[in-house]
């Protein structure tokens, strides 16, 4: 009896350690290698720091006749503060990156500012 317990724990355990290196593989993959990289231009209309457990910094830009917006998050504390100067401002240059999946933990959008440049 013993015997057969201690197998459906090392089986158990086995699965767990295979989901953990699945799940830390595919976060590595999703969080070093983006989907895609590009720049969007336009003014900030909205830019604010939600969320009830895990807090993060969504935005918006207007891009054209207010009719196209982009919506994005920001990790970096120095391109917060880059936004942050800027907002108001004619027009500012966001380069981004976008993930494969959101996690909920990370933001909103699949879309993350890496940097914020004012147009001249």
């Amino acid at each position: 009896m013993t015997k057969v317990m201690g197998w459906g724990y090392k089986i158990l355990i086995g699965i767990l350690l295979i989901c953990f290196i699945g799940f830390s593989g595919f976060y590595f993959f999703n969080e070093y290698w983006p989907y895609s990289e590009g720049t969007r231009t336009g003014k900030i209309i909205k830019f604010s720091r939600k969320g009830i457990l895990f807090k993060t910094w969504e935005g918006e830009i207007n891009q054209g006749l207010g009719i196209e917006k982009f919506a994005f998050s920001v990790k970096d504390e120095e391109v917060i503060k880059k936004i942050e100067a800027n907002q108001g401002k004619e027009n500012v240059y966001l380069k981004y990156e976008e993930k494969f999946v959101k996690f909920f933990w990370q933001g909103d959008t699949k879309y993350y500012i890496i940097d914020c440049i004012p147009a001249k």
